[in-house]
Parts: structure tokens; C-alpha cells; sequence
């Protein structure tokens, strides 16, 4: 319950501190004292009638003594003198109908900042959005704990060089700043789904954290389709967390799930969400995307998916967000309605992209398509490649359970 309550706590409490004081990384880690101040006294003393403001609290006189030590001490003291935590911060750190304050969104931004690269964002922002220590970001992660917390301060450094101040961005920067925020939770939440590299295919952890982020970004911009888009599409990924492994871990590919095993609960959330968003008229990546996830979750069997409806999806998909990923999968999606053979055509075309150079998948599909296209010399070839290429046990053991398979078709 405390670690609960915790995590929960310090994002708006890191907010509170760097909107007063800037400081981010002084902040973050002022943060971080307190929290771990209060996971060994509030076990044994009690939790505080208003957690918030103990934290706040502690984690000022923590910055503030820090603050100190860096300059003189008549300097520091005259300015802190005016800026010592005011009743205002006892405040709950939602509005009164419920709805996040600015400032967890603000901090969202802000880790978001365009100086850094996509794994520093994603670790700045797991550590000071989603509340997670450095040792649980890098077992989520699967990097060593030192490069981790390398990487988070170096984050925290560029920010401070860049001039960022805690601050909601512009009118001019806000679709763009936006944007990164709902990449980067996408991003944590894909590795959630489908770790890149380990013994298990997912951890759940890190994706439930990324859908609980896209709730909160959700409900400080409610008008924000794509924002919706995004944790409609979360959801309904995540519904089916349950029926991709088998009793030992192995993968089970969508076709062969058990889908009685879906949520159901998270499907009906994510439709009447992709259903409230796409009633704005202003689609994008997120909702398409959505579109095809609850095109799926509909289904009641693999075989009465709508095929049709979901490459139709796919081709929108492609002129929105134009990128080789997308192409591999509107390939497999030609493939159910046109044939194999047209797929393996339009998988061609993303051979020539370098951004896919080595991608385990690119070898997986042609594989999948070649199998059903009756050359299981070809497919066993390219279960093997794809196999050699991922880091990920669970994929790596499906792919060549896949390429036994068709070597024992006629012929193979």
C-alpha cells in the first residue's frame, strides 16, 4: 500500500518542486530522499494525514539544503527565505472534479525535451513520471544498474544545458511537444508487450505503468483525440496479455490465442474510447492503430476477422505515418486478402529501407508469407535468420519451432 501511495505521489511532488524551485535534477533527487524517508518511517510511524505535504516538505528542506551548499550561504538564504513551501501545497494534486493537474503533463514535457535521444526519455521518464527507482527501470530495461543511472543523469544534465524550465510548452510547440509524449509512452509500453531481449516475451509492469501514464495524460487533455487514441490502443493490446503465452512462457501468436482469456473489461474501455475519439474527426496514427487492435478484439474467432476492413485500416495507416513498420504489417494483412504471393511483393519493398537493416521481423514475416506459399525451403531459411536476430528467448524459440514445422512440409 505505502509503495502504492508512493509512486502514485512523486510525480506531482517532483512537479511542486521544480515549478518552485527549477532545478530539475536537484529536484529529482530532493525527490527521491524523501520518498525514501517515507518508505522507512511511514511503516512504523503511520501514513500522514496529508502524505503530499510531508513529502513536499521533506523534499524542500532536502533541495534547499543542497541549494545551499552550492552557493553562498547569505545568497541562498536570502532568496529561500521567500520561497519556503506555502499552505498551497497541501493542496490535493488533482483538481476538484478529479482531473490531473497541469503539471504532471508539464513534467511529462519536460522529460519528453527534444535534446535527448528516445532511451533517455523513456528512462527520465519512467524514473521521474512514473515514480520508479534506477534499480527497477534497468531490470525492466535489461541494462545494468550503472548505466542506467549514467544514462538518467546524463538526461537530467542535457535538460539543465538546453535552458528547459519547468514550464507548459507554447502554443506554437504544444502538437509537437504532445507528440513526443505519446511516443515515448508508446515506446515503454511496446517493450511492456514484447521485451526486445530476455527469457520472457513481456513484463507486464512496464506496460501496465505506460497505460497508466496514457490515463493520466488522458485526463489532463480530455479533448485530445490522439491522446485518447493512444490509451484506447494500450488497452486493447493489453487485453490479450493473458492468452500470448503458453504454461511455460512460450509464445502464442494472435491466431492461436485463446480468446476467452482476453479482458474483456479493457476491450469494452478501449472501444467506447477509439469510438469517443474518432467521433472528433481528427484521426491519427494512434486512433488508426486503435481501429485495427479493436478490429481484432472483435473477432470471435481467428477466422472471422475482417481481413478486408483491417488493410483498408492499414492503407490509411501508411499515408498518416509513412514508415516501414507499418508497411510489414499492412504485408501480412494484403496477405489474408489477396494471397501470399502479394504480400512477399509488398514485403519487398521494405527491404530497401535501412531503418529495417538486421529487423528480426522483416525475416519472421517473409517466413510466415513463404510458408503459405508452399516454399517451405525458403520459409525454414527465414525462420532461422529471424530466429538468429532477436534477443529475445521467447520469439527466438517460437521462430525455430516454426521453421520444424515447415521443414516437415512435403517437399521440405
Amino acid at each position: 500500500m505505502t509503495a502504492d501511495l508512493l509512486r502514485e505521489l512523486a510525480p506531482p511532488v517532483l512537479a511542486a518542486l521544480t515549478r518552485r524551485y527549477g532545478h530539475f535534477d536537484e529536484a529529482e533527487d530532493a525527490t527521491q530522499e524523501a520518498l525514501v524517508a517515507a518508505a522507512t518511517q511511514w511503516p512504523v510511524e503511520g501514513v500522514p494525514d496529508n502524505p503530499r505535504a510531508w513529502l513536499i516538505r521533506v523534499a524542500s528542506r532536502r533541495l534547499i539544503d543542497q541549494l545551499r551548499s552550492e552557493q553562498s550561504r547569505l545568497r541562498r538564504e536570502a532568496t529561500m527565505a521567500a520561497q519556503v513551501p506555502s499552505a498551497d501545497w497541501s493542496a490535493p494534486a488533482a483538481d476538484a472534479d478529479g482531473t490531473p493537474s497541469d503539471d504532471t503533463l508539464t513534467l511529462l514535457v519536460l522529460c519528453c525535451h527534444p535534446a535527448l535521444t528516445p532511451a533517455s526519455q523513456i528512462a527520465l521518464t519512467l524514473r521521474a513520471v512514473g515514480g520508479l527507482t534506477t534499480a527497477e527501470i534497468a531490470r525492466a530495461l535489461l541494462v545494468p544498474e550503472a548505466t542506467l543511472a549514467q544514462r538518467i543523469s546524463r538526461a537530467k544534465h542535457r535538460i539543465k544545458d538546453a535552458g528547459a524550465r519547468f514550464e507548459p510548452p507554447t502554443a506554437e510547440d504544444h502538437d509537437d511537444r504532445l507528440r513526443a509524449v505519446l511516443h515515448v509512452l508508446y515506446l515503454i509500453f511496446n517493450e511492456g508487450h514484447t521485451a526486445t531481449s530476455g527469457a520472457a516475451l513481456q513484463r507486464t509492469d512496464l506496460a501496465a505503468e505506460a497505460i497508466r501514464l496514457a490515463r493520466t495524460l488522458h485526463r489532463a487533455r480530455p479533448d485530445d483525440a490522439e491522446a485518447a487514441g493512444l490509451l484506447a490502443l494500450l488497452l486493447l493490446t493489453h487485453a490479450r496479455r493473458a492468452a500470448r503465452t503458453g504454461p511455460g512462457g512460450e509464445l502464442v501468436p494472435l491466431a492461436d490465442q485463446d480468446r476467452s482469456r482476453w479482458d474483456r473489461r479493457a476491450v469494452h474501455e478501449g472501444v467506447t474510447l477509439l469510438t469517443a475519439a474518432l467521433a472528433r474527426r481528427r484521426p491519427g496514427p494512434y486512433q488508426i492503430q486503435a481501429a485495427i487492435a479493436a478490429a481484432h478484439s472483435q473477432a470471435a474467432r481467428a477466422e472471422d476477422t475482417d481481413w478486408p476492413h483491417i488493410l483498408g485500416l492499414y492503407e490509411l495507416l501508411q499515408r498518416l505515418d509513412d514508415n516501414p513498420v507499418v508497411t510489414l504489417n499492412r504485408a501480412v494483412a494484403t496477405a489474408m486478402v489477396h494471397g501470399p504471393e502479394a504480400g512477399l511483393a509488398l514485403l519487398d519493398t521494405v527491404d530497401a529501407d535501412p531503418r529495417m537493416t538486421g529487423n528480426h521481423r522483416v525475416a519472421a514475416v517473409r517466413a510466415h508469407l513463404l510458408h503459405r506459399a508452399g516454399d517451405p525451403d525458403g520459409a525454414v531459411a527465414q525462420y532461422r535468420a529471424a530466429a538468429e536476430r532477436t534477443a529475445s528467448v521467447p520469439e527466438r524459440d517460437y521462430l525455430l519451432r516454426q521453421a520444424g514445422l515447415a521443414d516437415g512440409m512435403p517437399g521440405g
